[in-house]
């Protein structure tokens, strides 16, 4: 059986993340010891869900960081597994595309020589694809942002897809060949360039952005159609993972220390997006819009795929 892309993508992670995964004992071993009952861990998960860090959530529960820290890392591996095994064959039409900025262990330029260039240490990007209709994220990617990544992230969202789409991406080049690739020419693709104009008025505002002049459309490849042609809708998803996730925060030390850590929680964090949070304008989940679960998930349902991934390899 052929690894997923994200599977592939353990290859990049730090050697302690490889034992960790490749140790059958570890597991069985740290929940003897620190196991936590159906319903703390339901408070715990709800906790880190909502925008508090491991640190604040050790205060909230009580649980200690070490536990804490290790049933992100279980219940973000169960997510992403369920994720990949429910996310297919799906029935998109309009997707469109994005990466978010982020920073683990230190930022970029505070990152020591010895950890220069490594994955996992300085800026991070997270590939985000979104479908218009329903508002459900078929495929994300943490990695880098290079043609590399852009590739399998775009491999991983084709093999998702029923049928042909319609893909907006903005004008980042490494899309171009990654869209080629996964797609071929069963596509219909275009980018569209926001161009933005200065404002004296919010020249001191650090993060305020500029008022948007004009856009620039490009048809790349099929038959767009031009009133779809949009980014709007993932780069608004850019808020909801800052405003949820901690570890997006800007100006802020609650950053990820860790690239596996990073990677869990934004498992996590879509699990809980796609199955378990009602869209305002939808009135149902994502999930539910697009015909992949019947019903609205609970936090609860979320812990008991971990236990009952427990039970079957105890």
């Amino acid at each position: 059986m052929t690894q997923t892309p994200r599977q592939y993508i353990f290859h990049f992670f730090s050697e302690k993340l490889k034992i960790y995964l490749t140790m059958p004992n570890r597991s069985s071993i740290l929940v003897s010891m620190n196991r936590l009952n159906i319903q703390k861990r339901v408070q715990t998960i709800a906790s880190l869900i909502e925008g508090n860090s491991i640190r604040s959530t050790v205060r909230m529960t009580g649980a200690s960081k070490n536990t804490v820290t290790k049933l992100l890392r279980d219940i973000g591996k169960v997510c992403e597994q369920y994720h990949d095994k429910v996310m297919v064959n799906l029935p998109c039409k309009r997707i469109q595309v994005d990466e978010i900025w982020s920073f683990c262990y230190a930022k970029q330029k505070n990152v020591p020589p010895e950890y220069q260039g490594q994955f996992g240490y300085g800026d991070v990007w997270t590939w985000v694809a979104l479908d218009a209709d329903t508002k459900l994220v078929p495929a994300w990617l943490v990695g880098k942002r290079d043609a590399d990544w852009a590739g399998m992230f775009m491999y991983d969202l084709s093999k998702r897809l029923r049928n042909r789409v319609q893909l907006t991406s903005d004008g980042h080049k490494s899309y171009l060949s990654a869209v080629e690739d996964a797609f071929g020419g069963d596509i219909d693709y275009a980018t569209l360039v926001k161009m933005y104009g200065k404002d004296k008025k919010e020249e001191e505002g650090r993060y305020s952005p500029n008022k948007i002049v004009g856009c620039h459309m490009d048809v790349v490849q099929g038959d767009p159609d031009p009133w779809h042609i949009s980014t709007s809708y993932v780069e608004r998803q850019n808020l909801t993972m800052r405003m949820q996730m901690r570890r997006f925060t800007r100006l802020a030390n609650a950053f990820s220390k860790k690239i596996e850590n990073l990677h869990y929680a934004v498992a996590l964090h879509f699990m809980n997006y796609n199955f378990c949070r009602i869209h305002q304008t939808l009135r149902v989940t994502p999930a539910m819009a697009a015909g992949v679960s019947d019903h609205l998930w609970e936090l609860k349902d979320i812990v008991e795929l971990l236990e009952t991934k427990e039970k079957i390899s105890n």
